[in-house]
């Protein structure tokens, strides 16, 4: 069953925490005798190769356990990228049709303890979602309730079979009691909690993927428009920061970028309140430049900081790009305010 972004649910806007990009991280799990239990948190939706078999059966790109023949249920568990409030599921069995599993539930837990083994009984595990029906080759979505703060979940098969990929939309929480006030951090780090909100294209590759950690692995991991055919044309994200604070140094990297980076950016800054952002593309709201216009290179890390012009504290940017093209990763280094 293809679900369209129309048809899905509006959770799914937000951030996956179960993603790899993310730094996500499949810690074990009963059994991946067919298909490994890490292909479920990798990107996309997973892919089916009608001729490709490994020396223990099909190959499957998700997490498959072979046959169940004895009692129970098998069961994948998962650190998050980062710890954050969960809002719904994606259970999807795409390409897994005469072996997914009929049910599946989420457990959750919150851990700080690196060093704990999560096998332990002595963990307190949290039931986000009860024993749930799964049909085959679809993307399964439920709403999840608890606004609990999680790091690990564990994602339950009942009795065994195959999943494509697991994703777990949500909020990243920071503890920003602990930023000192002189403390310089990315504010535009998916993993502090910024969110890309709205852009005008991303044709090739998900804006997400902008403010995502490391530098991007390949030409799909950034921010991809069409070629865009209108003179005079310029493409757009706007980004809502980790925390209210001011920037000091700015990073736009074209990582892979090569035939295809944009000629030019610029960056602007506001600061509304998150439910202003509903009238973000109003005449009304004041953005106020941040780095005027800057030339851009192929495969590239550009680095701006004597560039940047003063500004009060603000909570969102919005980043253009001339005439149109990728960037891997923004960065927007500064304090809190």
């Amino acid at each position: 069953m293809n679900i369209t972004s129309q048809d899905a649910p509006a959770y799914t806007n937000l951030l996956n925490l179960a993603s790899e990009r993310l730094g996500a991280k499949t810690i074990s799990c009963s059994d991946d005798f067919f298909a490994e239990m890490e292909n479920l948190i990798k990107p996309g939706r997973g892919i089916f190769i009608a001729d490709k078999y490994t020396d223990r059966g099909k190959w499957m790109d998700g997490w498959e356990s072979r046959r169940k023949r004895v009692a129970g249920h098998d069961w994948c568990i998962i650190q998050l990228g980062a710890a954050g409030i969960i809002h719904g599921f994606d259970i999807d069995t795409n390409h897994f049709l005469g072996n997914h599993p009929p049910f599946a539930s989420i457990e959750a837990a919150y851990i700080t303890d690196k060093d704990i083994d999560l096998n332990s009984p002595n963990i307190k595990w949290t039931e986000l979602l009860g024993k749930s029906p799964l049909n085959p080759g679809s993307q399964n979505f439920y709403e999840c309730k608890n606004r609990e703060l999680f790091s690990h979940l564990r994602l339950n098969i009942f009795p065994d079979g195959g999943v494509a990929r697991l994703k777990v939309y949500g909020e990243v929480h920071k503890d920003w009691s602990k930023v000192k006030a002189d403390e310089i951090l990315d504010l535009a780090s998916a993993l502090n909690g910024a969110k890309a909100i709205t852009c005008n294209d991303m044709f090739f590759s998900h804006m997400d993927n902008l403010l995502m950690p490391g530098r991007g692995i390949n030409m799909g991991d950034g921010w991809e428009t069409k070629r865009n055919r209108t003179p005079n044309n310029r493409d757009w994200i706007i980004v809502r920061l980790a925390h209210k604070g001011m920037i000091q140094s700015i990073l736009v990297d074209t990582a892979h970028f090569k035939g295809n980076y944009p000629d030019s950016c610029t960056l602007e800054g506001i600061a509304i309140s998150k439910d202003d952002e509903v009238n973000i593309h109003s005449d009304k709201m004041k953005w106020t430049e941040i780095l005027p216009k800057q030339k851009l290179q192929a495969d590239h890390e550009h680095k701006y900081e004597k560039e940047i012009q003063a500004h009060e504290a603000i909570t969102h940017v919005r980043f253009f790009i001339y005439p149109d093209g990728g960037v891997s990763r923004l960065r927007l280094f500064g304090t809190i305010a």
